[in-house]
């Protein structure tokens, strides 16, 4: 049965880390939420598909082909597949991280 969540109050901060848990899974595409400590990230990598990345509370550096993008709660971001990045947490901040296998 559908339940209304607040999506902040799914996943919370833990010290020193980067927590994550997904929310859909499927074989078309999966949408996860993050929660970065200050400080913590995701080094440089690439992935075949476009990811949209939203921010709910926070602020982050994303860097995409060695451009970093400043990204702050109520905003989104692309991430063109097959381009380099990593997200690094400039306050704690939690994402949603789309993804759509197509």
């Amino acid at each position: 049965m559908p339940e209304v969540k607040r999506l902040t109050d799914l996943v919370d901060y833990q010290k020193g880390s980067v927590v994550s848990r997904t929310i859909v899974k499927g074989e078309g595409g999966n949408v996860t939420l993050f929660a970065f400590d200050r400080g913590e990230g995701l080094s440089e990598h690439t992935v075949e598909f476009d990811a949209l990345v939203y921010v709910a509370e926070g602020e982050a550096e994303i860097t995409i082909s060695d451009e970093p993008h400043r990204v702050r709660a109520g905003e989104l971001l692309v991430m063109p597949a097959n381009e380099p990045h990593a997200v690094h947490a400039v306050e704690p901040f939690k994402m949603v991280l789309t993804m759509i296998n197509s």
